[in-house]
């Protein structure tokens, strides 16, 4: 199985006591996805989020409805936290978010190590730019909410 991984920064003009609670609380996950993925949360809000908590949506890739099931296991407020999915589209996604105080604000870090079926080809052909376009959607969702740097 091969492991991708995407990594991004994103520095906010927010502090970290602001940021944090925005992205511990999962029903913001809508807000900051695209809304061609028909991101929708099957959980019951609100989540009490943890280590050891169990998320489940319902996506659209590329027009094929897909169930995601994730468990957060990795949860040390205000510092960091991680996902990671059980079952769902992907062979693995291991998403780690990251949060620090840096000039007056708030560096936020993510890395995703995934594996896709079909490997190189598919991830270069669809998952990779996929992945991509969500997370600059999310980046610019961000900078609206919080403001830009």
């Amino acid at each position: 199985m091969t492991i991708h991984t995407f990594a991004d920064e994103l520095w906010l003009p927010r502090p970290r006591a602001e940021v944090f609670p925005f992205f511990a609380d999962a029903a913001n996950l809508e807000t900051i996805t695209p809304p061609w993925v028909n991101f929708k949360i099957l959980t019951p809000l609100p989540i009490a989020m943890r280590a050891g908590a169990k998320i489940e949506y319902q996506i659209r890739i590329h027009g094929v409805p897909v169930r995601w099931k994730t468990d957060i296991t990795l949860w040390e407020p205000p510092f960091r936290f991680r996902d990671e999915q059980r079952s769902g589209p992907y062979r693995q996604w291991i998403h780690t978010h990251e949060f620090a105080e840096k000039d007056g604000g708030t560096l936020c870090r993510d890395r995703v190590d995934y594996a896709v079926w079909g490997g190189h080809l598919i991830n270069a052909l669809f998952v990779g730019r996929d992945v991509r376009r969500i997370f600059q959607y999310r980046r610019e969702t961000l900078e609206r909410l919080f403001g830009k740097p």
